[in-house]
């Protein structure tokens, strides 16, 4: 039984366009086997009629829809009710995104398929690749901006291997459909934002990607360009917003985060215990020896607290296992504080206290025995997550 495919051709004042794109798709159509194949253009009322074209178009082949939106949608919004209608009243099992303005090639159509029969979940159509191009005609400051907007998001989300982000040349399969398209219904997906939206959750859900179709971009020949101001602006908004929020939500973040604020109430408990405890020297007893034990302690009860409540807020300690965890967290900090009193020892022992520089305003002098906290502090922070992670929050 062959499967169907739905291109997928979004319109707003395509009238001049609509005619001669629908028929090289259609002719496309010929060199494909073993598909079902189909058009749908989503109109958005467009106020030169566009749509009057295309019903006159379907008079003609039966294979040639038209979906009419009664309001302005934008690029996001009619890809998202062409696929609706395509995935649901014309039971698409792939649906191709495709400019009005025959920018795409639709003799690479065949290519897609070929790759979806092949496991590939979703196809994309890539410029930057040997035997893909931008047109000649485009001005230096226009291709500057297109590959390095690409090469920016590539860099902000550590991804090389997908070179096109922004291309609307794509099949796309029901699967990566339904699990991405929920998390599209928002403003901020209209425009070209919307391909790189759809594009990065379909890799976050970790579908089989194939982005090495390759194709010449055409610019248009007629009718206007829909490139407006939000090209530039919204998806950086995007980029930079979801990359935030994947670090901010890394576990190794989070440590770190609590790793800093139990750091900085070590080094201020540390100098609050060396002026409120009474100068002593009892061999390996030092003051300082022991404002340094009770400030890595005071930094324990801290860390303890707030790892458990959000950097391993997954794995969340029961109630009644708190105290025996808060035992063994003790224990495990061993580790950290033999390595941070060691190096303090060692330190006051073979380089002494010696003062640094003394800052004016506070009148507050740093000296050596900080450099020595320091040190042990970004050692330890090393051992501690290995054992956080071993023994007091480990997987289940």
């Amino acid at each position: 039984m062959s499967k169907t495919a739905v291109v997928i051709i979004p319109t707003y004042n395509e009238r001049e366009n609509i005619k001669r794109t629908v028929a090289a798709v259609l002719e496309a159509f010929t060199a494909v086997s073993c598909w079902k194949m189909s058009i749908l253009v989503v109109d958005d009322t467009s106020p030169d009629k566009t749509y009057e074209v295309v019903r006159e178009l379907h008079k003609q082949h039966s294979n040639v829809e038209l979906l009419l939106n009664q309001q302005k949608s934008g690029l996001g919004g009619a890809y998202l009710a062409g696929m609706a209608h395509a995935f649901g009243k014309l039971q698409a099992d792939v649906v191709f995104e495709f400019d009005a303005d025959l920018s795409h090639d639709p003799k690479k159509i065949p290519l897609f398929l070929k790759s979806i029969e092949g496991g590939s979940e979703m196809v994309l159509g890539t410029r930057y690749i040997p035997g893909g191009s931008m047109p000649k005609n485009w001005g230096l400051h226009r291709k500057i901006m297109s590959v390095g907007a690409n090469l920016l998001i590539s860099a902000v989300f550590a991804n090389f291997k997908i070179r096109d982000w922004t291309s609307g040349y794509r099949a796309i399969t029901k699967p990566v459909y339904e699990a991405v398209h929920p998390l599209l219904h928002s403003g901020l997906f209209s425009g070209y934002t919307f391909q790189i939206g759809f594009l990065y959750y379909a890799l976050r859900k970790n579908f089989v990607i194939d982005p090495n179709i390759a194709y010449h971009f055409i610019d248009r020949t007629a009718g206007e360009s829909k490139m407006g101001s939000e090209y530039l602006v919204k998806p950086l908004m995007f980029i930079f917003r979801m990359r935030l929020q994947e670090i901010m939500a890394m576990r190794v973040f989070k440590f770190l985060v609590v790793g800093a604020t139990g750091a900085a109430v070590q080094l201020s408990s540390l100098m609050l215990y060396r002026f409120l405890l009474p100068t002593f020297d009892i061999g390996f007893f030092t003051t300082f020896f022991v404002a340094s034990f009770l400030s890595i302690e005071s930094a324990i009860i801290v860390n303890f607290i707030l790892n458990n409540g959000w950097t391993f807020a997954d794995r969340k300690l029961e109630e009644g296992k708190k105290l025996l965890k808060f035992l063994q967290f003790n224990l495990t900090s061993v580790g950290s504080i033999l390595i941070q009193l060691g190096l303090a020892a060692i330190g006051e022992a073979t380089i002494g206290l010696k003062p640094l520089f003394t800052v004016p305003v506070i009148n507050f002098v740093v000296e050596t025995g900080l450099i020595f906290a320091v040190t042990g502090i970004l050692l330890g922070i090393g051992w501690n997550f290995f054992a956080y992670n071993k023994f007091i929050w480990k997987k289940k």
